[in-house]
């Protein structure tokens, strides 16, 4: 199955379109976890099970545990959530981006390695580099194209040919990369107005929506500029207003309350517009 048919099929089964970002900040886990690469497992693992059922879609992040040396933890974490959650789709966020050999092998860490549906990438050394990942059978490349963060208009606002880059980004992905493999966007759920001329250039192509809950963004707003035609189309990550609602040894039910709350606000929200 590929990965348009999965996220259909997660967004579908799970009523969901929230995603819950696995973030593992040693510095914030609980006293209880504190110690070696074996507590980043073990905190991701409990979060996992915490908000299974609510998701449509979980988003490790490389860094958290590459910098640690816990790339094995990264593996075991996510062959659990095939083995336990196998109706979730899996997302590296690894933001992968270069040329030749290297972007093979990068597809191959990202979807052999780790079995991802998919995998988000940098798309500034242009579609060569992309295409590894594209041409991969049944996998998801997340192009990142509007970002969430503060100095992200620092190159992605800049006018070329008489739109801003990022618009530029979208209409390729929706013109050139669709056509080689399955395509999705990232765009932040900071900049709503924006989201909703990427939409209505991407037709029903799916967008990682970063952003809201430690970042401030409104999800009413998100849903209501980013949804589809079928009130789907978004994958809105959560990473650390779930991951640490509580620093308690109760942080997995603190964090199955607030994914619970996203969730539902995300369906009213849905639900209205």
């Amino acid at each position: 199955m590929g990965f348009y048919s999965r996220l259909n099929q997660a967004w579908s089964q799970s009523d969901s379109m929230l995603c819950v970002g696995l973030d593992p900040d040693v510095t914030r886990f609980p006293e209880t976890l504190q110690g070696g690469v074996q507590e980043i497992e073990t905190f991701c693992k409990q979060i996992i099970d915490a908000t299974g059922d609510l998701v449509c879609a979980f988003k490790p992040q490389i860094a958290y545990f590459a910098a640690h040396g816990a790339e094995k933890q990264l593996e075991n974490i996510c062959a659990y959530i095939r083995l336990h959650y196998p109706n979730v789709v899996l997302i590296l966020d690894a933001k992968r981006g270069d040329i030749g050999d290297t972007a093979k092998l990068y597809a191959r860490e990202a979807f052999v390695r780790y079995d991802a549906d998919a995998v988000t990438v940098n798309p500034y050394l242009g579609t060569d580099s992309l295409e590894p990942f594209l041409a991969t059978p049944d996998k998801g490349t997340i192009v990142l194209c509007r970002t969430s963060n503060a100095g992200s208009s620092e190159f992605q606002s800049l006018i070329v040919d008489a739109e801003p880059l990022y618009l530029r980004v979208a209409r390729t992905a929706a013109e050139t990369w669709r056509t080689i493999g399955e395509c999705a966007l990232v765009v932040g759920a900071t900049y709503p107005a924006e989201l909703a001329v990427v939409r209505a250039i991407v037709g029903e192509m799916p967008i990682l929506v970063p952003g809201i809950g430690a970042q401030g963004g409104d999800i009413a707003a998100v849903v209501n500029a980013g949804r589809g035609t079928n009130s789907r189309g978004l994958i809105i990550n959560s990473s650390r207003a779930i991951l640490y609602a509580d620093s308690s040894k109760s942080f997995a039910d603190s964090a199955r309350k607030v994914a619970i709350e996203t969730r539902d606000e995300i369906n009213r929200a849905n639900s209205v517009y």
